[in-house]
């Protein structure tokens, strides 16, 4: 069940009656952790800009259906988790637009400004240089559920709760796919991290 006085989600009843107000308050809100999420899933701007742009329209066009059975975030999320598959889905349809390709096109750009840097891992200062090229290089390797959850997991608004039901899975299996994906990591980044403890 919802949280009863969960404010995002009475803000969106608003929107529900054509509130443009309310949504703008819950765009603000949401415009940086949901950028965050696509673009480490997706890890291409452009493609981060459309995914983020359709998963704001989609909440605006599905507003008369909303239903509070759920936190607002969720709803959101699950909305982002969907559309970035279907990214996903539609990259493995067309080679040419893989996703090696589209990291290797943005290797020698610069971290885009609303990546947050406590996305992922526990050192303050995780995002620089090589470290930051290895992390996204093991988040590339984990199964896309132990990904998708390590990500929602770092997102201030969105608790284990939360991400069982936007994966869509038991409590019990998110806190595992959390602790598998995290064990991989640290497996993976122990030459580079100076520390193995999580933050949450």
């Amino acid at each position: 069940m919802p949280d009863p006085v969960d404010p995002d989600a009475m803000l969106m009843l608003r929107v529900k009656r054509g509130d443009r107000a309310a949504f703008a308050e819950l765009v603000e809100k949401y415009r940086q952790p949901l950028f965050n999420f696509v673009f480490r899933t997706l890890r291409d701007e452009t493609e981060t800009d459309d995914v983020a742009q359709n998963t704001f329209l989609q909440v605006w066009k599905s507003r008369a259906r909303y239903q509070r059975t759920a936190k607002f975030s969720t709803w959101l999320f699950t909305i982002a988790r969907n559309l970035c598959l279907n990214e996903i889905r539609r990259r493995s349809r067309h080679p040419a637009e893989s996703l090696e390709e589209t990291h290797a096109e943005h290797d020698d750009q610069p971290q885009r400004q609303y990546v947050d840097k406590k996305v992922l891992l526990p050192t303050e200062n995780v995002l620089h240089g090589e470290l930051a090229r290895k992390i996204e290089e093991a988040l590339d390797e984990l199964p896309e559920n132990q990904r998708t959850a390590i990500l929602l997991c770092q997102q201030d608004e969105v608790s284990y709760e939360e991400i069982a039901e936007i994966l869509d899975c038991s409590l019990s299996a998110t806190k595992s796919l959390i602790h598998r994906g995290r064990e991989t990591l640290k497996e993976k980044l122990k030459p580079y991290l100076q520390t193995g403890e999580w933050t949450k």
